[in-house]
């Protein structure tokens, strides 16, 4: 006896891998390939450093510095305005250039001073009106004196928005409320607007309403991290770019400084280690 196959009422559709045809091909962003690590200074010879006392004395203070941060404490800065012309060459071949600068632009009264990370994280290289030195610590305080003052002077902005503006005013409202609610000691709330429905105009009207600071911080550990301080008090903008530069994630911190740019003690606990080792290499 024979049966015949009867029509199946529907179509049947095979699912899976390669069983649909792909009308439009999804583009992934390119995430950073690459991660900055530490590289240890080039240093010269034992004999090349014969005489160069200036220097390793700096070398010596820069590692008691270590010591005391590493204990709560803030240590005076180191000044090389003093040094000769080859012991600051030691100097600058020893700490190397690590991965975050900063810039502060002048205002209230103040100059521009530049900013260099070294290859220790936690010791910087301050220079400005008030000379070359180096400063250790989470983040030069002059820095986030710049950011304070911004935030101190600025007036409370207003919320209404131009047209094409959709959700940025609700966002200001927010920030608004976080600034006036800020205690020392407080977590960083962090504000993401790459999860929000943002358009162009939003993000315009955002950074125009909250305005930008004098501090202009670079870190370039794992692909770049942009990061400015706005004019709200313990506010700033982080936006974080990829290797073509393209936006990966776009935020506002509330927070007395961006923890992305700032030493911890563990990492001023290693900086310590190694410097220790250099300057053994050094005395010999």
């Amino acid at each position: 006896m024979s049966i015949e196959a009867r029509p199946f009422p529907i179509p049947v559709v095979a699912f899976g891998p390669g069983s649909q045809p792909e009308e439009e091909r999804l583009e992934y962003l390119q995430m950073p390939q690459g991660m900055e690590t530490y590289r240890p200074p080039q240093l010269p010879e034992p004999e090349v450093l014969a005489g160069q006392r200036g220097a390793l004395k700096v070398l010596a203070q820069v590692f008691n510095a270590l010591e005391a941060a590493q204990r709560g404490e803030t240590p005076a800065p180191v000044a090389l305005d003093g040094l000769a012309a080859s012991e600051r060459q030691l100097v600058n071949q020893v700490l190397g250039e690590g991965d975050v600068s900063a810039l502060r632009l002048a205002g209230s009264g103040e100059g521009e001073a530049r900013i260099q990370e070294s290859v220790y994280t936690g010791v910087w290289r301050v220079v400005d009106a008030a000379g070359d030195r180096i400063e250790v610590g989470a983040l030069p305080r002059l820095l986030l004196d710049a950011a304070c003052a911004d935030g101190a002077a600025a007036a409370a902005p207003a919320i209404e928005a131009p047209p094409g503006v959709v959700n940025a005013t609700s966002i200001v409202r927010e920030v608004e409320d976080l600034c006036r609610r800020w205690q020392r000691g407080a977590p960083t709330h962090v504000v993401n607007l790459t999860l929000l429905p943002m358009t162009p105009d939003d993000i315009g009207w955002l950074d125009h309403v909250i305005g930008t600071g004098r501090v202009q911080i670079l870190s370039r550990g794992y692909g770049n991290c942009r990061i400015t301080n706005a004019c709200r008090p313990n506010t700033w903008r982080v936006v974080y770019y990829n290797s073509t530069d393209q936006v990966i994630l776009n935020t506002v911190e509330i927070t007395e400084r961006p923890d992305v740019a700032c030493a911890a003690i563990e990492d001023l606990e290693d900086s310590a280690a190694r410097l220790a080792e250099v300057m053994a290499w050094v005395a010999v």
